[in-house]
């Protein structure tokens, strides 16, 4: 397990599947923006349900992430699309509604870009996202990641194109420490454990 000071991740438990399922994947407008396949109706306790873990999966890490305090749930994190060869992946997460705006996802990019540089021994990490995904670009360039340029009206999102950005992270950047405006407030406190 990865752990700062306000969040674990650890391996998806089966019990954590109709939680995220409920609150993530049925809430279709969000899903909508989170993920670039077109929803579809999954019924709860479904093999077919985004949320279920298969084993050998060497193209994807999937992560719980927990609240440290409260043992919560608070949602997933993922590094996807891992290309061993060219040393890269991407990083997603995302959110329970209950635990978005209290500044989590800072701490979620922070521990995957650990798993990713550390434990991986990853080159590059990149996250795509909306344009307009504000918490997500806060996250990640609180982290250190870079712009790098928008995909104009790349993705069809809920009847309409949306812009997405993407930022980019190689291993030499990243500090493994928060960026100066975080120090000032909180520290990460990126543990490991076992």
């Amino acid at each position: 397990m990865l752990q700062s000071s306000r969040i674990i991740l650890r391996a998806r438990h089966d019990d954590d599947v109709p939680v995220l399922h409920t609150e993530l994947h049925d809430d279709v407008p969000t899903r909508s923006r989170a993920d670039t396949r077109p929803w579809r109706p999954i019924p709860p306790g479904s093999p077919q349900s985004p949320f279920v873990v298969g084993a050998g999966d060497d193209e994807a890490a999937c992560f719980s992430a927990v609240n440290r305090a409260s043992g919560d749930l608070a949602g997933e994190a993922l590094l996807w699309g891992i290309d061993t060869h060219q040393r890269r992946a991407h990083l997603g997460l995302a959110l329970r509604p209950g635990f978005r705006g209290r500044g989590l996802s800072g701490d979620i990019v922070r521990l995957l870009c650990h798993y990713g540089f550390v434990v991986r021994g990853l080159h590059r990490l990149q996250v795509d996202t909306l344009a307009g995904n504000l918490p997500m670009i806060k996250a990640a360039t609180g982290a250190g990641f870079v712009p790098e340029g928008t995909l104009r009206r790349a993705a069809w999102v809920y009847g309409a194109f949306e812009d997405e950005v993407v930022l980019g992270l190689l291993a030499s950047e990243w500090s493994g420490e928060p960026r100066p405006a975080e120090a000032a407030g909180r520290s990460s406190g990126l543990t490991t454990g076992v």
